[in-house]
């Protein structure tokens, strides 16, 4: 009962992320300015330390590191192949293309949230309960993220609705997905680093340039240091 009562504390907290940022898509260049804070925060204040704490004789620091270099790259070089391959108008075709890559990392991310939750109860209850916490806090940042992504390149309010629900299930089935078999410490600890590679590459190369084009400067830079700043806290306090 439990499980599914976080599994739909995930789903409505993504979800109610992604309302915000449609509601409000007439400032969409300062969302994706605390979205660019938000995804940095994520990767430097919890997907890597989460990944160094799973540090142990079968994955070591340097191999983390490497991780997070190849993460990197390898969203990198998919980036740079969608406008490669992608045919069509480049203002639109292919942009979409670029949101939609974004928005499907950001979704496996979400599922990956919820197999953490799922190997943490495997653990112990007081464990999961930490977890939960902090995964539920950016859940909420994830869904805005999302939505972001999708209409930052010319995606309209149907595709990122589309995306948001793509998601919030995620982290559901990624807690039901646990149930029925158990990952080794060091194979979680090698997935995350790669996500944190993932999500630099989204927060540093795409999200932060987009959000400080034609914009004014300073107020949008006040909302990426808000997001990084606000991921930073909650993260902080669900580990207390």
């Amino acid at each position: 009962m439990t499980v599914v009562i976080i599994g739909i504390a995930t789903f409505l907290s993504t979800l109610f992320g992604g309302l915000f940022a449609l509601k409000y898509r007439d400032k969409l260049h300062l969302i994706i300015g605390f979205s660019a804070g938000a995804v940095i925060g994520v990767a430097f204040f919890d997907l890597l330390p989460e990944a160094l704490s799973l540090e142990s004789s079968a994955i070591k620091a340097s191999t983390i590191s490497l991780l997070i270099g190849c993460g990197f790259i390898a969203y990198l070089i998919l980036d740079r192949a969608v406008i490669l391959l992608s045919h069509g108008d480049e203002e639109h075709g292919v942009l979409q293309h670029r949101g939609t890559l974004g928005a499907a990392g950001l979704s496996m991310h979400s599922f990956l949230d919820g197999t953490v939750i799922g190997f943490a109860f495997q653990v112990s209850t007081a464990v999961g309960a930490v977890v939960t916490a902090a995964v539920l806090t950016h859940d909420f940042s994830d869904g805005i993220n999302t939505v972001s992504l999708v209409l930052k390149d010319n995606g309209n309010r149907r595709r990122a609705s589309w995306w948001l629900l793509v998601d919030a299930l995620a982290p559901v089935a990624g807690i039901f997905l646990t149930r029925f078999f158990v990952l080794e410490a060091y194979q979680l600890g090698s997935i995350l680093a790669v996500f944190c590679g993932f999500f630099l590459y989204i927060g540093a190369s795409e999200l932060l340039p987009e959000s400080y084009h034609a914009h004014p400067k300073i107020l949008t830079t006040v909302m990426t240091l808000l997001g990084i700043s606000i991921l930073y806290a909650v993260i902080q306090i669900a580990k207390v």
